[in-house]
């Protein structure tokens, strides 16, 4: 997968309303290069979790057929942990309302 100045990252947010949502969405790809724009094969079989800012577990979903994921959460500090085979990831994310997260995540 390679774009050309397309917002990388998770699945389109048409119908959802960001001024009453913060979300965390975005892709996982593995052989790219991380220079923000989404190079690499997507992680299909995939699964990220959520953790709060304590460590807790909170959610967890599996990547779709484009290596995407998302998360409905509350404003704040979350880590995401990324599961895989052959690879497990951490990421830390700052998610306010009414501005989605939108990731790239290589592994």
């Amino acid at each position: 997968m390679r774009t050309c100045g397309a917002t990388p990252g998770g699945p389109s947010l048409d119908g959802i309303d960001l001024a009453t949502q913060t979300v965390i969405q975005g892709v996982i790809l593995k052989e790219g290069v991380d220079d923000s724009v989404p190079n690499g094969a997507p992680v299909t079989n995939g699964h990220v979790r959520l953790l709060d800012a304590s460590g807790e577990f909170t959610a967890e979903v599996p990547t779709n057929q484009s290596g995407q994921f998302r998360f409905f959460a509350s404003p704040g500090v979350w880590t995401l942990v990324v599961q895989a085979p052959g690879a497990r990831v951490e990421e830390k994310v700052s998610a306010q309302r009414g501005v989605p997260t939108d990731l790239v995540i290589h592994i």
